[in-house]
């Protein structure tokens, strides 16, 4: 099979680039509307049967038949049997990798999450108490792939937090397990683990079952019934964010070799076809070096049909009028993954504000994010980087404020709120306050 990834080449200068350009990000909403009708059934059902209809979702999609919970259940001496079993290379290289993934968390937690107060002239104790959640809910992807990088980036940062439970759920079609998603999951403090996946597992650990223990939040990207299930059970528990497909942007100078940004492309191409990977560069030589590159290492790729589709239908290669007008257009594509392969990256990362990760020099793959650099690779997908952040240890706290008014604070205080709750035609409130008035 002769397999050919073309993604569209765009100019900033063509007048039809606004059109082509809005047309190659937008989605459809025909497939979601099917999936919504899908997930919401099947949450329903786990939550009126509990683990009855989890075996019988499991059964039906992941191909995994069980008589009961207890057979879908990772017990901690499997977790660390899998870690035991792995060669050497791939234990030292997990161990590196969850190593720097906690050390750059808990440079998080103290940059931003321990608990504050102070006083006031008049003794008044103003504050924030900083608390762990009780109990979170990890997905991790499988199916065509299994990522244990997902178990480090969702179960290290709810550790480092101090979450005292973390139950991870984790598709295995045919009941093949991953050694390294189970060794990951031993490696970074999963307290339990069930071989359960899909809009059912989101909904065991939402509702809780008689054996999956309900959760306060749910973590880690999935397919599109996963995000589905996310969103409509958001509220009962929380979420950290409604991911979508994965998305590179490459912000180039043309000074990278093109075969290494050929490759960057290509590793989120590989993730699904839906996956988006575009290229913003004021050299049209350049990106035409990149197409060559593309064609010639396409079909060394093992998933090529995946990324030729996957650059065919959402990729792109835009030549700008220069590298200041390409940062513009990146702000508003707001990439999850943003690469910003120049001779001088710091130069531009001024001028970008939208971005899940941000990528600086050549030397600066994205995979090298995904796997072991140290910050999280959950990320927001879909433009959602102009309002969200990359999953941390913020995610797995929650803050309490802290008010203890003094005596003499309370006859302050006290007199600014009784007049604005009689403004507000609200009497309690202000009585309440006029009580500890001298």
């Amino acid at each position: 099979m002769n397999l050919v990834a073309t993604p569209a080449r765009l100019s900033t200068v063509s007048s039809t680039f606004e059109q082509d350009f809005s047309r190659r990000l937008h989605w459809s909403a025909e497939q979601d509307a099917a999936i919504e009708e899908r997930v919401a059934a099947i949450l329903a059902d786990v939550q009126q049967r509990g683990d009855a209809a989890v075996l019988d979702y499991t059964a039906r999609f992941d191909g995994l038949p069980a008589e009961g919970m207890a057979a879908l259940e990772l017990t901690q001496a499997e977790l660390k049997a899998a870690y035991d079993s792995l060669p050497v290379p791939q234990r030292d290289a997990l161990t590196a990798a969850a190593q720097r993934v906690r050390s750059y968390h808990e440079a998080q937690k103290k940059a931003s999450g321990e608990s504050w107060s102070y006083r006031d002239a008049d003794g008044t104790l103003l504050g924030q108490k900083v608390t762990p959640l009780d109990r979170v809910g990890i997905y991790v992807p499988g199916g065509k792939a299994a990522y244990p990088s997902s178990v480090l980036m969702n179960a290290i940062p709810a550790h480092v937090a101090g979450v005292p439970e973390i139950i991870m759920v984790v598709p295995t079609p045919k009941g093949e397990k991953n050694p390294l998603v189970l060794a990951a999951a031993y490696v970074a403090g999963v307290t339990r683990g069930f071989t359960i996946g899909g809009a059912q597992a989101v909904a065991a650990l939402a509702y809780g079952t008689a054996t999956v223990p309900k959760v306060d939040k749910i973590t880690g990207p999935g397919n599109a019934y996963v995000a589905s299930a996310k969103k409509r059970v958001f509220g009962l528990v929380g979420i950290d964010m409604i991911a979508g497909p994965s998305e590179i942007l490459v912000l180039a100078d043309g000074t990278t070799p093109p075969d290494w940004v050929a490759m960057d492309l290509f590793s989120q191409a590989e993730h699904d076809e839906l996956a988006q990977s575009i290229l913003l560069c004021p050299d049209a030589d350049y990106i035409a070096a990149v197409q060559r590159e593309i064609d010639r290492l396409l079909p060394e790729m093992p998933r090529a049909e995946i990324i030729a589709k996957s650059l065919s239908d959402r990729g792109a290669l835009i030549h700008t009028r220069n590298m200041e007008e390409a940062c513009a257009i990146s702000n508003r594509i707001a990439p999850e993954h943003l690469e910003v392969s120049s001779r001088d990256p710091h130069r531009w990362e001024p001028l970008l504000k939208h971005a899940g990760a941000i990528f600086l020099g050549a030397y600066t793959s994205e995979s090298l994010g995904d796997y072991c650099a140290g910050p999280n690779h959950v990320l927001p997908t879909s433009g959602t980087a102009r309002f969200s952040s990359p999953l941390g240890v913020y995610d797995f706290q929650k803050r309490s404020s802290l008010i203890e008014v003094s005596e003499q604070g309370a006859q302050t205080l006290g007199r600014i709120a009784s007049v604005l709750a009689h403004g507000e035609g609200l009497q309690g409130h202000a009585r309440a306050a006029e009580m500890r008035l001298k």
